[in-house]
């Protein structure tokens, strides 16, 4: 009963190159997983667990302000990590356990 959702990160889907900075990519790659999800006939509220990869842990506050926005009342459970590099330089991935 569940559905993985690769990493999404910041990668506008019809140029196929990156945002620039944090917040628009951020904001890039939940447009990203929503799409993905549409495809599935799924939502945000359908999402019980997301992985965060940072390139920078100073960001998370920020970060954590657009989350909640994107979720609202909803509450999946979250992992936030920090690594060293992202694919394409990205700032920000975004993984997600769907249920089915």
């Amino acid at each position: 009963g569940f559905i993985f959702l690769s990493g999404q990160l910041g990668l506008d889907p019809q140029t196929m190159t990156m945002v620039e900075g944090l917040e628009a990519q951020t904001h890039q790659t939940f447009k990203n997983i929503k799409a993905v999800l549409a495809t599935l006939n799924k939502d945000l509220t359908d999402v019980i667990k997301t992985t965060i990869f940072l390139i920078n842990m100073d960001d998370f506050a920020q970060v954590n302000i657009i989350y909640a926005d994107y979720f609202g009342d909803h509450r999946p459970a979250r992992s936030t990590i920090a690594v060293k590099q992202l694919p394409k330089n990205g700032l920000i991935e975004i993984e997600c356990v769907v249920k089915e």
